[in-house]
């Protein structure tokens, strides 16, 4: 129970450096009413492509964050001995379809019955912090109501600079092997002089 009440409040401790930092009038600007810095392996996939940001942006570093403190690894330089394609979020990801996230949670983390769903909880929500789509993001009021408990987490999309396969179950493609490589077509012709 005494890791449970850590990780909240870790996570709250959190999400105060990630409060809203753009006016309430303006939530699509290209203008920050301050200095943006995003830090590699933080940065939402919609800033770190198009440069453009939104109050969505400072939920996908939180998300970040979030994951980082259950998972007990830092998003950059995260490399997944089984999938060397997947970074942190693609590994939660990857986890969470497979519905194997208890393997994500770190050894120090208190993983009993009753904490379990909790952090479980978490990682839920951090998920849908990280998701491509910054409108399939929550805001961070919602991500509170969510972390007390008085909103219902609902299921997460893709995250952003996910690399990995799509999953075949929920694709509804075949179960035929993906190809990983491409059949180069080119021809070479040598001329020869007569």
């Amino acid at each position: 129970m005494e890791s449970q009440k850590m990780l909240i409040l870790v996570l709250y401790t959190t999400l105060l450096c990630f409060l809203p930092t753009f006016s309430k009038s303006d939530t699509t600007s290209t203008t920050p009413n301050h200095l943006i810095l995003f830090c590699s392996g933080y940065m939402p996939p919609e800033y770190a492509v198009h440069g453009s940001f939104s109050t969505k942006s400072d939920v996908f570093g939180y998300g970040v964050i979030v994951l980082e403190i259950i998972s007990g690894r830092k998003n950059r330089g995260f490399h997944d001995p089984h999938n060397h394609l997947l970074n942190l979020l693609g590994h939660a990801w990857r986890l969470w379809i497979e519905e194997r996230s208890l393997e994500f949670i770190d050894d120090l983390l208190d993983d009993t019955t009753n904490t379990s769903s909790e952090i479980l909880r978490c990682i839920n929500i951090g998920l849908l912090c990280v998701q491509q789509n910054p409108e399939d993001r929550p805001n961070m009021s919602s991500v509170v109501l969510m972390l007390n408990g008085g909103k219902l987490v609902s299921k997460p999309n893709q995250p952003g600079f996910y690399t990995g396969k799509a999953n075949t179950t929920e694709t509804g493609s075949s179960s035929k092997q993906e190809e990983v490589c491409s059949i180069n077509e080119i021809s070479i012709s040598f001329m020869q002089a007569r």
